[in-house]
């Protein structure tokens, strides 16, 4: 069973527990309700090792976990939309006794839908006219005396008959002090929605985890490593340290392990499994190239067949291979290729296109598609606006000519642009300044 990390208020976590009863057979909520939005960001960090995803009552709560927790857990809020803003104000009205046409309102500025789509899509639907709304946009980490100050100053200039706010705690303050204040919350149709998605989205992580996956593992130059043990038995030994370290990771992984000759070894298991140990498999590539003394090359392929899954696994280690140093690459089911999983420098990009226009550019400059979907892939990862090739080369691990040359073709079918140069402080001709188009 799924365990949900559900974050809230106590109301709304409450709320939210009534209504997901339906769930209860697949998924575990485990409830961590909070007072202040202080107490979040502890929460998340030290109960993420404990769940496999996250809930959120809304958008305030998502933003200030999705700033603390780096990682590729789910994680799902119900969304703020003008239904909130219509609940609490015919709550305001019925409450009040008159129709408000002067209004303060603070929203997040990351919602889905922001102040000002509110302003712009809920309030032309109600044809109140007119109806004045001073906003006020706010941040995660807003000061929450900041949006008490804002709705109370206009309340005492008398330009509002109430204020609607996303805190409970600025209601309370605003209504100590005589101002009409609600709560905009979410419904209970917006919340159904949500755990309808989170629901999907788990089932598709758990089918998704069941995939197989193999790791082929490859200890290079095994002929020479061979050639220089000084008996037969320093080579059977050296070869029962790497399938000792080995067998230790397929254990890991709860797979089968197979031994392929030559220095070549396979491990069947999960997708799950493996992309759960990517650590402990690169702390054994490190051994294995320390005991035999050369490098080991490592290629992962995921598939719903143990065959699709084999293919992509050949193509990995294939792709390892090539790249000067030989970081585990990953080959999915999809045709995306992952280099270095886990890591900071980790890049993703697709094997496959479907754009003929796109290809027809890449035939005409002779530029391979998957070296045009890396260079894409590492110029947005890096947050280029724009490039030089030294810069590519380096990350790239090619020689800077190789790179000019893939670069000028860009540049000949536009895919990419010369947009200046860069002077150097040394003799030299200038380096040409791209971006991608």
């Amino acid at each position: 069973m799924y365990k949900i990390g559900l974050v809230g208020l106590k109301t709304s976590v409450e709320r939210i527990i009534d209504l997901a009863e339906e769930y209860k057979h697949e998924l575990e909520f485990i409830s961590f309700p909070y007072v202040t939005t202080e107490e979040i960001e502890r929460m998340v960090e030290e109960n993420n090792s404990h769940v496999h995803a996250w809930l959120f009552s809304g958008p305030i709560p998502y933003e200030i976990a999705k700033k603390t927790l780096c990682t590729d857990k789910i994680m799902v809020h119900a969304p703020a939309t003008e239904s909130g803003f219509y609940n609490s104000l015919l709550e305001m009205i019925y409450e009040q006794g008159k129709i408000i046409k002067h209004l303060s309102i603070d929203a997040m500025s990351l919602v889905t839908m922001s102040s000002s789509n509110i302003v712009e899509e809920a309030v032309p639907q109600l044809n109140v006219k007119p109806l004045k709304i001073y906003t006020k946009v706010f941040e995660s980490d807003v000061d929450l005396n900041e949006l008490l100050h804002f709705h109370l100053n206009l309340w005492n200039k008398g330009k509002t008959e109430g204020a609607l706010s996303c805190f409970p705690s600025v209601c309370e303050a605003l209504r100590e002090k005589g101002v009409p204040a609600y709560r905009m919350s979410i419904s209970k149709m917006e919340i159904q929605q949500t755990l309808r998605i989170l629901y999907e989205k788990v089932k598709t992580s758990y089918f998704k985890d069941t995939q197989i996956g193999v790791e082929i593992i490859e200890v290079e130059s095994f002929n020479r490593v061979a050639e220089e043990m000084k008996t037969p038995y320093h080579l059977q030994y050296l070869e029962l340290r790497l399938k000792e370290m080995l067998i230790q990771l397929c254990q890991k992984l709860n797979g089968s392990f197979s031994e392929k000759g030559n220095g070549r070894y396979m491990i069947f298991s999960s997708r799950g499994a493996i992309e759960q140990e990517i650590s402990t498999l690169e702390d054994t590539i490190q051994k294995l190239a320390f005991e035999a003394d050369t490098s080991v090359a490592v290629g992962i392929g995921f598939g719903e067949t143990a065959y699709s899954a084999e293919i992509n696994a050949f193509r990995a280690i294939q792709h390892s291979k090539e790249m000067k140093k030989r970081e585990i690459v990953i080959v999915q089911d999809d045709g995306k290729i992952v280099e270095s999983p886990g890591k900071q420098k980790e890049l993703q990009y697709a094997s496959r296109i479907h754009n003929e226009i796109l290809l027809k550019k890449l035939k005409e400059g002779n530029i391979g598609l998957k070296t045009y979907k890396k260079i894409s892939a590492l110029v947005r990862r890096m947050g280029w606006h724009e490039f030089t090739t030294k810069e590519l080369a380096i990350h790239l691990e090619m020689t800077e000519r190789n790179v000019r040359r893939i670069v000028a073709g860009m540049c000949e079918v536009e895919l990419a642009q010369c947009i200046g140069e860069e002077a150097h402080a040394t003799r030299g001709r200038p380096s040409k300044i791209y971006r991608l188009l």
